[in-house]
């Protein structure tokens, strides 16, 4: 059964911890929505994505990541939060990593969402969500991070370790490429 926006808000507004990743991706999945339902929260940033908080709390943090062509989020996990993520316009290039024998980060594979895709992942997932589509179409993303996460750690293709990227509020406009 489709779920609206207003279901979706009274299930984060009552968890009282952190929210199993498979019920964020269920929750998402059936959830009927689009861009449209979501248009206010729409803003994008020339530089790099940008991230626009919907709503949160303690347990959650719902946000609309706007994406131009070209653009990138680090590699990246997501320490201590769930975080799952439906496509609400255009095709989402999710690739994921994992560490090499060496200490280095190394793509395992590459795979295109389209409307209505959902992905999650948690902790020491390491990934990079991409705006790689043809011509200058622009990407819409929503991600529900559970408990809120605060502290992204990034990573390097050509480094080993860890950096570190704060998810702050009073800063929306994201590090990425």
């Amino acid at each position: 059964m489709a779920r609206t926006l207003d279901d979706l808000f009274r299930y984060l507004d009552g968890l009282r911890g952190r929210a199993a990743l498979d019920r964020l991706q269920a929750e998402l999945a059936d959830l009927d929505v689009g861009p449209y339902d979501l248009a206010a929260h729409m803003r994008y940033a020339e530089r790099t994505y940008r991230r626009n908080l919907v709503r949160g709390s303690d347990w959650y943090n719902l946000w609309v990541l706007c994406w131009r062509n070209g653009q990138r989020s680090p590699i990246h996990d997501h320490r201590g939060s769930s975080c799952a993520v439906r496509v609400l316009d255009g095709t989402m290039t999710e690739t994921l990593f994992e560490f090499a024998p060496n200490g280095h980060v190394k793509a395992l594979f590459s795979r295109d969402l389209p409307p209505g895709g959902v992905v999650g992942s948690a902790d020491t997932d390491l990934h990079q969500v991409s705006n790689l589509q043809a011509g200058d179409a622009d990407l819409v993303t929503l991600h529900i991070y559970s408990p809120p996460l605060v502290l992204m750690g990034t990573y390097s293709l050509t480094e080993r370790g860890r950096g570190e990227e704060p998810m702050l509020i009073e800063f929306c406009d994201a590090a990425g490429i």
